[in-house]
């Protein structure tokens, strides 16, 4: 329900003043401050290999547990300035993606 309301949880938390913190694109996208967790798409990727070896034969519990590798720290500037908030020179820097 989250996932779907993120556009709204976006504007209220903006026009409350309230920066908003999520954990994949989609909420930044949406009007989030910042978004840092597991990169979805390379997770996806991931997923496909598995699908790939069960359609194969293998045994879905014989598959090795994975564990994420990749993660992504996504900044917008735009909200941002929006809420009067100066984001750290060291953080844009070390951001995987900054929106503007």
């Amino acid at each position: 329900m989250i996932f779907q309301a993120r556009k709204v949880i976006a504007d209220l938390a903006l026009a409350r003043n309230l920066p908003s913190c999520g954990y994949v694109r989609d909420l930044l996208e949406a009007g989030g401050l910042i978004s840092y967790g597991v990169d979805q798409r390379a997770m996806a990727r991931r997923a496909a290999v598995y699908v790939d070896r069960i359609l194969k034969g293998e045994k879905p519990a014989e598959l090795p547990v994975e564990q994420p590798t990749r993660f992504e720290l996504l900044i917008n500037l735009r909200t941002a300035n929006a809420l009067g908030v100066t984001v750290p020179p060291t953080l844009i820097a070390n951001a995987d993606e900054v929106m503007e």
